[in-house]
C-alpha cells in the first residue's frame, strides 16, 4: 500500500489525493441500456440468449421449482443453517425498530395530518453470483422487506454452470426466509425483469429492486430507477479505518485486507495521527495479503489507487477527512472511539472499537451491510425497513377547522390565477354563490 502524509493539507484536497477505483461506467451504462431494452421488448426470449452469452447456460428453467428451494434448505450445512438463522434474527431485530409509528399532529382543533408508512407491495431483490457467494446478501434485503410488510419478494440471482441452477445456498437462505418466488437470471437482465416484468415466466414487475452488483447491475438500476424505486447504484466496496497509536497492527491490517478480498476495485484506506502505525500496518498487510486465498485480488485492490495509508496531523483532522471521504464502512479504532463519534458526519455505517470489525457487520452485527459506497454516504443511507416504506400523509379537517382557513386559501388562489381552486372551497358554503360575487365573500359570509 502507498503512504500519503497529508498533515498541514485540508480535509477536502486530502480526500481527493484518494480517489474511488476508476470503473467503466460509460460503457456500462450503454451496455446495459441496450440489455434493460432488450428484455423489455422481447421477453423471456431476450433472457435465455443474455443466459447463453454471459452465463454460458441454455435450457433451464428460468424460475426455479420449489423442490429445488426445499432440497437446498435440506441439504445445507447445519453451521451454516445455524449462522444464517442467527442473522435473520439479529438483523430482523433491528430493522423492527427502524419502522415509524403513526404521527398524528392536531394542526388546529377538528384539523389533524397523520402520517403514516405504507409498504410497497412487491419487492426485487438481486443477489449476485459471480466471484463469491452471497446468502447473506439475501438476508440483508429480504428481511428488511418482510419487517416493513412488503407483500411478496421476488429474488433473482445469475445461473450458474453447467446447468443453469441457482447456487443451492443461496437457494437456502430464500427458502428459510420463506421465499419461493426465485429466478435463475442475472446481471443487467434480471434488474429489467423485474422492472417490466415478464409475461412468459409469470414474473409480475416490482416496485422496488435492491441488491448489489457489478458495474453493468448498478447502471441497469439507473436506467430502470424512475419506473421503480432503488436502494442506489453500488459501487466497488470499500473501507476507512481511523486508528491511533494504541491500535493493534496486525487487527488494523486484517481489517484491511477483509474488504480487499471482494474486488480489486474495492478500496482500503488507513487514516492515522501516528507514523510508526502507518509503518506497521504497512507491513502487516504485505504479510496478510501474500498468505489469504485471494492473494492475487487483494494484492491489487491494495496496491490500486483507491487504497492508502493516510498520515494525518491529528484525530479531528482523521475525522474531517473520512467526512470528506464518506466511506461505505468506517472504523474507529483509538483509544478513547465514543469521543470521536460527534464530528463523524458521513458514513454508511461505524463501527467503534477494535471489537467491532467490519466483518462483524458483513454478516451478524444485526446491521444492515447494503451500504452506500463512492461517496453516496453524504447523502444517501443505508438498506433498511424504511427502504421499502412510503411515509404517505391523511389530512382530516372538519366542517369548521376549514371554513378558519377558507379565506386565505382563497386569497392565495386568486393570487395564482387560479380561481377553480377557491370556488372548491365556496361550493362547500355557498354552492350558489359559484354564478357570481367574489369567492373570498362566499367563503367569509357563510
Amino acid at each position: 500500500m502507498r503512504t500519503i502524509d497529508l498533515r498541514g493539507v485540508s480535509a477536502r484536497d486530502a480526500a481527493a489525493l484518494v480517489p474511488r477505483a476508476v470503473e467503466a461506467r460509460e460503457n456500462a451504462l450503454k451496455v446495459a441500456g441496450d440489455l434493460v431494452a432488450d428484455v423489455r421488448d422481447r421477453g423471456e426470449a431476450a433472457l435465455r440468449e443474455h443466459a447463453e452469452r454471459f452465463d454460458g447456460v441454455s435450457g433451464h428453467p428460468l424460475r426455479v421449482p420449489r423442490s429445488d428451494i426445499d432440497a437446498a434448505v435440506a441439504s445445507l450445512d447445519p453451521a451454516v443453517r445455524d449462522a444464517l438463522e442467527q442473522a435473520i434474527v439479529r438483523v430482523r431485530r433491528a430493522s423492527a425498530a427502524q419502522v415509524p409509528a403513526p404521527a398524528v399532529t392536531e394542526i388546529a382543533p377538528g384539523a389533524r395530518v397523520t402520517q403514516r408508512w405504507q409498504p410497497v407491495r412487491r419487492v426485487g431483490v438481486y443477489v449476485p453470483g459471480g466471484k463469491a457467494v452471497y446468502p447473506s446478501t439475501v438476508v440483508m434485503n429480504v428481511v428488511p422487506a418482510q419487517v416493513a410488510g412488503v407483500e411478496a419478494v421476488a429474488l433473482m440471482s445469475p445461473a450458474q454452470r453447467p446447468d443453469g441452477r441457482v447456487h443451492p445456498t443461496i437457494l437456502a437462505a430464500a427458502g428459510i426466509l420463506g421465499v419461493q418466488e426465485v429466478y435463475a437470471i442475472g446481471g443487467a437482465s434480471a434488474i429489467s425483469a423485474l422492472a417490466h416484468g415478464i409475461d412468459e415466466i409469470g414474473l409480475e414487475a416490482v416496485d422496488v429492486v435492491t441488491g448489489p452488483g457489478n458495474n453493468f447491475v448498478a447502471a441497469a438500476k439507473r436506467h430502470v430507477a424512475g419506473m421503480v424505486g432503488i436502494d442506489s447504484e453500488a459501487g466497488a466496496t470499500e473501507i476507512l479505518v481511523i486508528a491511533d497509536a494504541t491500535a493493534d497492527p496486525v487487527v488494523v491490517a486484517a481489517d484491511l485486507v477483509s474488504q480487499a478480498e471482494h474486488d480489486e476495485q474495492a478500496g482500503s484506506v488507513l487514516v492515522t495521527d501516528s507514523p510508526e502505525l502507518a509503518r506497521a500496518v504497512e507491513r502487516e498487510t504485505e504479510r496478510l495479503a501474500a498468505r489469504t486465498l485471494h492473494s492475487r485480488r487483494v494484492k491489487a485492490a491494495l496496491e490500486g489507487s483507491q487504497s492508502a495509508i493516510v498520515i494525518v496531523d491529528d484525530l479531528a483532522a482523521a475525522a474531517d477527512f473520512s467526512n470528506a471521504y464518506a466511506p461505505e464502512h468506517l472504523e474507529v479504532v483509538t483509544a478513547e472511539p465514543e469521543d470521536l463519534l460527534p464530528r463523524l458526519t458521513s458514513a454508511g455505517a461505524i463501527f467503534l472499537g477494535a471489537s467491532t470489525p467490519v466483518s462483524l457487520g458483513d454478516y451478524l452485527a444485526g446491521s444492515n451491510h447494503v451500504l452506500p459506497t463512492g461517496g453516496q454516504a453524504r447523502y444517501a443511507a443505508g438498506l433498511g425497513a424504511h427502504t421499502f416504506l412510503r411515509p404517505q400523509q391523511v389530512i382530516s379537517y372538519d366542517r369548521a377547522a376549514l371554513a378558519e382557513v377558507a379565506g386565505p386559501i382563497i386569497a392565495l388562489a386568486e393570487a395564482e390565477a387560479l380561481p377553480a381552486h377557491g370556488e372548491a372551497i365556496t361550493a362547500r358554503f355557498s354552492p350558489e354563490r359559484l354564478t357570481g360575487g367574489s369567492a373570498i365573500d362566499a367563503a367569509s359570509t357563510d
